[in-house]
Formats: structure tokens, C-alpha cells, sequence
């Protein structure tokens, strides 16, 4: 079954330093509970996102496991929004799309993630027992971050 999380934030920013900083993979770190131990692999040397851009992590979700992630990123719109798509990862299906709208205060980003989880039954009892929930608190954990590095001046 594909799930959706969809969240937004205000930023008090202004578009282009808000897009520099979500178009640069090494960010995505800074941004991630440190207990999900996740990791950019090398190779992208502060070069800002591109259609077809593959980025590699490890990430450590569950237990301290680490696990291999790469995302493609197939779709940019210069300082409107971008979306990564797994590659290849822990889900079936992970499709994340980043949208920045500018408004009076900065800008309004919206993050619209579809998943799915495989494994059919035993991925949708993963899912309601501790996926959710662990998608909840990296998103929550992002939110603060994010708040504290953008907040109005």
C-alpha cells in the first residue's frame, strides 16, 4: 500500500539561499537525526542538485543496521522544487518532492513524500508498528532544525 507524508514549513529566508541549501546533497545530514547514522558518500563535491544526479547515503534506521540508499534525482525546476526517487533502498517505493514558494515572510517549502514498504502484509505491520512513527520523528527532528536555522531575523 503507498502511504503519503506531507509536510510544509514556513522559512524566513529569502528563495535563493533556501535553494541553495536544499540543493546541496551534503545538507541533507546537517537536517537528519544523528542516531539514523546517515552518511553522503563522497563524490559530489558541492555541486548543487541536477536531473539525473545519483546521491548515495548510508542510513541506519533500525537498530543501528546500516544500510545502503541511492536517490536519482529526476526532476528540478531552478528554485521551485526538485524531487529524489529511490534507487535503491530500504522501500519498494520513495518518491520525495520538494516545493519552495516565496511569499511576504520568505518562503513556504512543502514536502510531499509517497512510500511504500515491501514485503506486502508483514511491510504494512512494519509500517503502522514503527515506520510511520520513525518518519514522524526524522520529519519532527527536521522541523526543529529547520526552524532554528531560518527563523526570523
Amino acid at each position: 500500500m503507498r502511504h503519503t507524508l506531507y509536510r510544509e514549513q514556513q522559512l524566513y529566508t529569502d528563495l535563493e539561499t533556501a535553494w541553495e541549501f536544499f540543493s546541496s546533497p551534503h545538507n541533507l545530514s546537517k537536517i537528519t537525526p544523528k542516531d539514523m547514522g546517515f552518511i553522503v558518500h563522497p563524490g559530489h563535491s558541492g555541486e548543487a542538485i541536477f536531473p539525473g544526479m545519483e546521491i548515495r547515503y548510508t542510513v541506519s534506521p533500525l537498530l543501528g543496521i546500516p544500510l545502503g540508499w541511492t536517490t536519482l534525482i529526476s526532476q528540478v525546476d531552478p528554485l521551485k522544487s526538485f524531487t529524489d526517487f529511490q534507487k535503491k533502498g530500504p522501500y519498494k517505493y520513495w518518491n520525495h518532492y520538494h516545493e519552495f514558494l516565496p511569499n511576504k515572510e520568505g518562503v513556504l517549502m512543502k514536502d510531499t513524500v509517497q512510500y511504500e514498504l515491501p514485503l506486502g502484509i508483514l511491510g504494512e505491520l512494519a509500517h503502522s508498528l514503527v515506520v510511520k512513527k520513525k518518519l514522524d520523528t526524522i520529519f519532527s527532528y527536521r522541523f526543529r532544525i529547520l526552524e532554528e536555522k531560518f527563523k526570523p531575523s
